[in-house]
């Protein structure tokens, strides 16, 4: 029996258990170097499907930012933020506000 890939594996699960969010989570983050577009599509699928699944707000933000779709990742940013709020994550809260802070400087945004 071979091995099978990290990327692999997670599509497995995800496939298994579509209402788990960390699967479509884990492969959008092992996606985003090896296969940019799948990580977006994964990235897309946590914040239409999975709305309430607040680690994909950090990641996706930056990795649309690393993309170029300034917009998008500033949607996200302010979506997250909201919701890390909503949740009473205070510590997310934190290090949302901060990454969004330093891409609003980066990006010379208001």
């Amino acid at each position: 029996m071979s091995k099978l890939s990290r990327i692999e594996m997670l599509k497995i699960f995800a496939e298994q258990e579509p209402e788990n969010p960390f699967n479509w989570y884990a492969l959008a983050l092992e996606n985003q170097d090896s296969d940019p577009d799948n990580a977006a599509i994964y990235f897309n699928k946590l914040l239409v499907e999975h709305k309430v699944y607040l680690p994909t707000y950090f990641h996706a933000a930056a990795f649309f930012h690393e993309l170029g779709d300034i917009e998008k990742a500033k949607v996200i940013y302010e979506k997250g933020i909201g919701l890390a709020e909503d949740q009473k994550n205070e510590k997310t809260l934190k290090e949302l506000k901060n990454s969004y802070q330093n891409f609003l400087f980066e990006n010379d945004l208001d």
